[in-house]
């Protein structure tokens, strides 16, 4: 069965909710090298704050609470531009100077890649997903990514200067998404994507804006975003999450490396006959076969462990906006306010579990690099740092809410 791998990088950067009931100001100016910028786009990553420059390049971000923010900026003819900016205990005045986008103020001669659509359908397969919201989702302007294959490594990477924008008629959002990177790596069908997501509200009728309150809930409840805001506050078990531990056991269906490689270099190098004329025994291909697959099984298996794991054992406060988590071995999160739908068992992200184990949504999270730190809003800053499988690695861009979503029906 095919089995996905996906990084958590989706949520990278994001602001958060601060411990202070005050909140403060982002001010500024934008300009090039040779004067100020009116009507610049400014954006908050995550969020649905946004304003545009004055006639003097000026702009202002009120009501902000004290965390880590993403400033995204767009001005045509420049390139998008991000900051991030971190707000403590009083407000925070810049400024930023945009590039000029040397791509759209030349004109370049792009030759022709038969394979490109074949790509860019990979692309919003491993970016947008397969969920029935991901259905619902178009790419406003594929126009502006650039993207290579790289048959040696197998490897598709997308990059882009400009905004990608997306349009989710599912949940009602039309996001501006700076993509900082995307790899997709067909041997080892590991994905990694990271950027900054702006979101914009749909203009939907009544019927429709039901439709969006009640998809919207289903595409927070269970997600990493809900796990990891939970877990911050400390009610994640409260909330619907069990979190147990997958170990490593020794796969008993494999050889010793030392038997597999007596065997291996035995059947490569048969006996001859000796004398003046060798001939060279033929080689037991079959035989040979047997342990070459042997020697690609993997040494070692992932085994559930029925022992809950408490998160206070696993979370640590880093700073006063940024806690720790750090574990061993790979975490099972198990959210049993939700059963798996037929759409995600069919997706090839599906992964084994117990028989014993209701099927809940289940996800596994692996560390990638040590320990990760987190928002209180659900946002991860490290990027590369968690490797996600089952459930979370199925949602992706399609399935995303803005990080100060708040859902109107609480789930008991």
């Amino acid at each position: 069965m095919f089995k996905a791998l996906l990084l958590s990088c989706i949520l990278l950067f994001f602001s958060i909710e601060g411990h202070s009931q005050n909140t403060f100001s982002i001010t500024g100016v934008v300009k090039d090298q040779k004067e100020t910028l009116p009507g610049a786009g400014v954006y908050v990553s995550g969020y649905k704050i946004a304003t545009a420059t004055d006639s003097d390049g000026k702009f202002h971000l009120p009501n902000l609470k004290p965390g880590s923010y993403d400033i995204l900026v767009q001005m045509m003819g420049y390139l998008p531009f991000s900051k991030n900016i971190i707000i403590s205990d009083k407000s925070v005045h810049v400024e930023f100077v945009l590039k000029e986008n040397a791509v759209m103020l030349n004109e370049v001669v792009i030759r022709a890649d038969p394979n490109r659509q074949k790509y860019i359908n990979q692309f919003k397969q491993y970016f947008i997903g397969t969920s029935p919201n991901a259905k619902a989702c178009k790419i406003i302007n594929p126009q502006v990514l650039r993207v290579d294959y790289d048959i040696t490594t197998s490897t598709l990477t997308v990059k882009t200067d400009e905004f990608l924008i997306i349009e989710n008629k599912a949940l009602g959002y039309r996001i501006k998404y700076m993509l900082d990177y995307f790899e997709y790596n067909k041997r080892t069908n590991i994905i990694y994507y990271s950027g900054k997501p702006f979101f914009e509200e749909l203009k939907p009728s009544n019927a429709k804006n039901k439709k969006y309150i009640d998809l919207r809930e289903i595409a927070y409840y269970g997600s990493a975003q809900h796990f990891f805001k939970s877990l911050y506050k400390g009610t994640s078990k409260e909330e619907g999450f069990i979190i147990n531990k997958m170990i490593k056991v020794p796969n008993q269906n494999r050889a010793q490396d030392s038997i597999i490689n007596k065997n291996i270099l035995a059947l490569k190098n048969p006996p001859g006959k000796t004398g003046i004329r060798k001939n060279v025994a033929k080689i037991d291909t079959s035989l040979l076969a047997y342990w070459q697959k042997q020697q690609a099984l993997p040494k070692f298996l992932d085994k559930f462990n029925n022992a809950e794991v408490l998160p206070d054992t696993l979370v640590h406060y880093y700073n006063k906006d940024l806690k720790l988590l750090n574990y061993t071995n790979s975490l099972c999160v198990i959210y049993t306010k939700e059963r798996e739908s037929t759409a995600y068992s069919n997706s090839g992200f599906w992964i084994f579990r117990p028989l014993y184990i209701p099927d809940y949504e289940l996800s596994i999270a692996k560390l990638t690099g040590g320990p990760i730190r987190f928002y209180e809003g659900g946002g991860i800053l490290d990027s590369r740092s968690l490797l996600f499988e089952g459930f979370w690695a199925y949602e992706k861009v399609a399935d995303m809410v803005p990080m100060d979503y708040v859902p109107l029906v609480k789930r008991l």
